[in-house]
């Protein structure tokens, strides 16, 4: 007869349920997360359609399934040189909703080392005391044995000019057109 695999205590249980999955990525030496729920597919690098016009940080668009997705680089987003495009460099889809609850569209984010995935408790990360309005989207820290980790909000990525540059209103409801 086979062994029963051993159950988690409550406390036990209760601390695995607080964990969450994420992504772990770097730009330059400094360690970012993203929160895996967010993460849709994880995929190698692959060229991209370059997007005349819009910031440095867009690398161009992807066709996924017959739909264009736009593929922001994360490091020349940060201010850094463009990603590294070595084995190690990854090319994550997300959900982005930049309303909570809205409906959500993807976006590549081309991410440096996204190799490792970890559990956290969201509750360890902490407010890290800079008003940093210039990028909105970098959220609270943690330190782990690998020092500092920063989460990353995705639906905070894209300032509202570049979203509706990448992502055009195709009902009419935005003072756009529809779409032919």
């Amino acid at each position: 007869m086979a062994a029963l695999a051993p159950s988690l205590s409550k406390p036990d249980a209760a601390f695995a349920a607080a964990r969450r999955l994420y992504l772990l990525f770097r730009i330059g030496e400094d360690r970012y997360a993203l929160d895996a729920a967010d993460v849709v597919e994880v995929l190698g690098l692959r060229a991209f359609k370059q997007v005349p016009g819009t910031p440095p940080w867009v690398a161009g668009m992807l066709d996924r399934r017959g739909v264009p997705v736009p593929v922001i680089d994360m490091s020349a987003l940060a201010g850094r040189a463009s990603a590294v495009m070595v084995t190690s460099t990854r090319l994550a889809l997300v959900r982005f909703r930049p309303d909570a609850g809205g409906e959500g569209r993807l976006l590549g984010l081309i991410l440096e080392h996204a190799t490792e995935t970890v559990h956290y408790d969201p509750a360890a990360f902490r407010p890290y005391g800079l008003d940093n309005a210039g990028a909105p989207y970098l959220g609270p820290v943690l330190s782990d044995a690998g020092g500092m980790v920063q989460a990353v909000n995705v639906g905070d990525l894209l300032p509202a000019s570049v979203r509706a540059l990448l992502f055009p209103p195709v009902d009419g409801s935005q003072g756009g057109e529809a779409s032919p």
